[in-house]
């Protein structure tokens, strides 16, 4: 166990939380927003307020997949503090992140649990999960319709959730072991489980050369002029 400073701006979400041994101490948290250049340095320096830097055991941010422009944002956050406190870097899974919350919340052994994040029309971001946290698929950007994840709620229960999720209701609305579950967005205190974990392993982070996991390559839409588009 140790101090950890957790920072999750993968999605609409920007959140920061402060844990010492499991515990979280502090938390700022802005939903549906992507001010996260604005606000995610003050959230910061609130939660580290009267606290010292040399105390921190290590500092997470959630490595994606998400939106390009928060995880750079949050990760050139991370790196820079790291870089400039000489404080070890961890880097957690957002999927796996939110796979762990709705599990402590639902409890249920024979499931399995699919997070989703939008990754615009019907695509979205997502892996399975067993009951203990263990991935069962990998991550994946897909084009969700009814026969997404049969292998899986042919055999048991199947809670999906995120902000991915709602969209996918209808394509499993004849699926009775397909369960939305109205909960398990990304969060910064969702971190805390797995950060903890990976502080316990030393599995840490090249701060000069970590990347955060974006699984589909950015593509910059082409700049107009008047309506005109540039060639």
């Amino acid at each position: 166990m140790g101090k950890i400073l957790n920072i999750e701006t993968s999605t609409r979400v920007c959140s920061v939380a402060l844990a010492e041994d499991g515990n979280i101490l502090e938390s700022r948290e802005k939903t549906d927003t992507f001010e996260h250049a604005k606000i995610l340095h003050p959230f910061i320096r609130e939660v580290m307020k009267g606290q010292q830097w040399s105390k921190l055991d290590a500092i997470a941010v959630s490595e994606g997949p998400g939106s390009y422009t928060g995880l750079r944002i949050g990760v050139s956050a991370a790196k820079g503090l790291c870089y400039a406190e000489n404080i070890p870097l961890i880097a957690v899974s957002t999927l796996q992140a939110m796979a762990m919350h709705a599990i402590d919340q639902l409890n249920d052994e024979q499931a399995f649990y699919v997070p989703m994040i939008d990754a615009r029309r019907m695509e979205v971001y997502s892996a399975v999960y067993d009951v203990k946290g263990n991935p069962h698929k990998k991550v994946e950007a897909e084009i969700i319709d009814h026969n997404s994840f049969k292998e899986c709620y042919a055999r048991a229960r199947v809670y999906y959730f995120g902000d991915g999720a709602a969209k996918c209701r209808e394509a499993f609305s004849d699926q009775k072991n397909m369960i939305y579950h109205n909960g398990g967005f990304p969060s910064a205190e969702y971190m805390n489980k797995l950060a903890q974990r990976l502080l316990e392993k030393k599995d840490f982070r090249d701060v000069a050369y970590f990347e955060p996991f974006y699984l589909k390559d950015f593509i910059a839409g082409k700049p107009k002029v008047k309506g005109l588009e540039i060639k």
